[in-house]
Parts: C-alpha cells; sequence; structure tokens
C-alpha cells in the first residue's frame, strides 16, 4: 500500500538521494525499480474494478430479505466501519503524528490533523470528506440492496458516477463537458432511465424496487461529491481514505451502539453470528473502504474525477453477469439494455478524455 503511494510521509530508496549514497549498498542496482504513475494508476484502476464489482454481488446476497440476513444495512454500515477503523485509526495517528513532529521540527505549531489527532487532514475537509464518502455512501447503498437486485446496482451505483461526477466538476472545479462526453453522458442518463423508470413504473403495484433505484442514485451522487472533494483539494489517497473513515467511525459507531443498545433503533450487530459480522468487516471494511478507498483516490490522482468514474466501465457488467450466475437474478430486457447504455456512454467519456490528454 505504502510503496503504491509512495509511502506516507517517507522517501523511497533510489540512486537520486543522497542519503542513499551513503550506505554501501547504494552503488548496487535496485531490483525493484519504482513503478511509473501510469503503471500505478492503472494498476489502482484494476484493484477498484475488482474490489467494486464484488460489493455490489456480496452486499445484495447480504442484505437481500429473501435469504434471512442476519443483519440489517446499519448493522453492515457499522462493521464496514468498524473493519475499517481497525486498520486506519491507527493508520492516521501514526501519519498526524509524523506531521505534527515535521510541523516542529521546522519551528511551525503542531496542529496538523483533526478529531483527537486521528485524522490527517483539516477538521474541514475531514468533516465534508467523511460525510460524502464515508457516511452517506455506505448508508444509501446498502439500504437499496434492501429493494432492489444487485443489476439494478450495478446500472445505478457506478454507472451514475460519470454523470453527477461531471456535473459536480463543472460547477466545482470549472471543467467544461465537450461534445463526445455530453454523448456519453446523454447514454449514461438513459440507460439509467431503462433501469430506474421502469421500476417507478411499478411504484403504485406495490413493488418496492423503486425505492432501492432512488436509493442507489443518491447513493451514486455521495460519492461523486466526494471524489470531487479529493481533486479539489489535490487529497493523498491514504490521508483521504483515513479521513473519512475517522470521521464516520467517530460519529457512527456510538450513536448507533447506543441506539441499538438502548433499543430505540432495532439492530443485530451484538448478536448476530460472529462469524457474519467478521465477514462484513473484512470484505465491505478492508476490502472495500482500505483498499479500494486508496486505488480510488490513486486513480483519481492518475485520471481526475471524471475519467476515474468513466474507467469503471467494465463495473456494471461484471457485476450483473456475476449476480446472474452467483445469486440467480434475472437480467431483463431494461436492465440488459440500461447496461448496454450506460457502458456505452462510459466508454464515449474515456475516449474522450485519452484523446484529449494525448
Amino acid at each position: 500500500m505504502a510503496a503504491l503511494s509512495g509511502g506516507i510521509g517517507g522517501q523511497r530508496p533510489s540512486a537520486d538521494n543522497p542519503e542513499m549514497s551513503q550506505s554501501p549498498s547504494a552503488t548496487l542496482p535496485s531490483s525493484t525499480p519504482r513503478l511509473s504513475p501510469k503503471v500505478v494508476g492503472a494498476l489502482a484502476a484494476v484493484v477498484t474494478v475488482l474490489i467494486w464489482t464484488a460489493f455490489i454481488v456480496v452486499a445484495r446476497a447480504s442484505a437481500d430479505p429473501s435469504r434471512a440476513p442476519t443483519l440489517n444495512p446499519l448493522d453492515i454500515v457499522y462493521a464496514r466501519l468498524l473493519g475499517a477503523g481497525l486498520v486506519l485509526l491507527p493508520t492516521g495517528w501514526w501519519i498526524t503524528r509524523s506531521l505534527r513532529q515535521r510541523q516542529r521540527e521546522a519551528g511551525q505549531v503542531p496542529d496538523a490533523g483533526s478529531l483527537f489527532g486521528l485524522s490527517p487532514l483539516p477538521l474541514r475537509t475531514t468533516v465534508l470528506t467523511g460525510l460524502f464518502g464515508g457516511l452517506l455512501y455506505g448508508m444509501l447503498a446498502y439500504s437499496g440492496f434492501v429493494y432492489a437486485p444487485a443489476a439494478h446496482a450495478s446500472v445505478l451505483l457506478p454507472g451514475s458516477l460519470p454523470l453527477w461526477t461531471a456535473l459536480l466538476a463543472v460547477w466545482v472545479l470549472g471543467d467544461r463537458i465537450s461534445a463526445a462526453r455530453a454523448l456519453g453522458l446523454v447514454c449514461i442518463v438513459a440507460g439509467d432511465l431503462l433501469v430506474g423508470g421502469a421500476s417507478l413504473l411499478h411504484a403504485l403495484d406495490g413493488s418496492g424496487v423503486w425505492r432501492g433505484d432512488v436509493l442507489f442514485v443518491m447513493g451514486s451522487f455521495a460519492w461523486s461529491c466526494y471524489s470531487v472533494l479529493v481533486r479539489k483539494h489535490a487529497l493523498q489517497a491514504v490521508h483521504a481514505t483515513t479521513a473519512i473513515t475517522v470521521f464516520a467511525f467517530v460519529v457512527y459507531i456510538p450513536i448507533y451502539s447506543l441506539l441499538v443498545a438502548s433499543g430505540a433503533l432495532q439492530g443485530h450487530i451484538f448478536t448476530a453470528p460472529f462469524n457474519d459480522v467478521l465477514l462484513q468487516m473484512l470484505v465491505q471494511g478492508v476490502g472495500s473502504v482500505v483498499v479500494s478507498g486508496i486505488s480510488f483516490n490513486m486513480m483519481i490522482r492518475t485520471y481526475g474525477p471524471v475519467r476515474s468514474t468513466m474507467i469503471t466501465a467494465v463495473v456494471p457488467g461484471l457485476s450483473a453477469l456475476l449476480a446472474a450466475l452467483l445469486l440467480a437474478e434475472p437480467l431483463h430486457w431494461n436492465v440488459l439494455s440500461g447496461l448496454a447504455l450506460v457502458t456505452l456512454g462510459i466508454v464515449f467519456g474515456v475516449r474522450q478524455a485519452g484523446a484529449k490528454k494525448a
């Protein structure tokens, strides 16, 4: 993790480092050459796509009421933050401590970080990124899986990201939308409407799928807000992921624990089988938050927020296919058509962004 991100505040050994030239081993050729930014960005994209695909399938399997889940969506958020917090809270303390030590050595006031020295980012940045990327995204997305199948999430979660991110980037960052990218966004909107619109048509007959679709779109918007904030503040991958986890952990874990323990809120986090909670901690916490959170931020630093979200073109198709194979969920014509349109729209954006950079 530290190797891919260039370390957390440290220098990598290289022949250009004067301190390394004092070592006898400095004259030897390096057996582990440093990866180029392009390679790091590509690896981060692959890791992000794989974990996001697994996230959709596992989340649906864990929250689907027909499968008699032992945890409700808010329980899963709790396990997600608990698993991620066990890794990132100590990491945040160590990073903040190192930053403050450097400030002391430079004769500055050691005031780096926030939230009891656990977040390496300033308080305002921690709250903003943590609200969108740490709290809202998880609560909205996991709640959506209760009502809607994984194929709908495949279209509306990663599929809506390019749309919201492009619009937010125009407003917040002053980006411009080219004609080709606009065409891609039109395809994405059409795909979203095919999936979400069809469920809205059945709202009056008692179907609750539309609720899940709305929650997925809102969750996608929350994550897009977070991704644009990462670029606006030029946040480092480890710092940003640590900050959103610290904020969500400090806010959510105590409040939810108190509400469940007092009986004010129905939850099963303290009574569910330990193996079920541990699975969510590892998959949704360590995997979806720690690993993919860092890889997603690294992708943003390489490609920017709009192109990064468009690189996730394969996530909708992969996750829908895996859900059909593993969860036996049907793929109706409107879902397949929506997947095709969303993927086409994302590819338009990627090709346009690539041509522009070239």
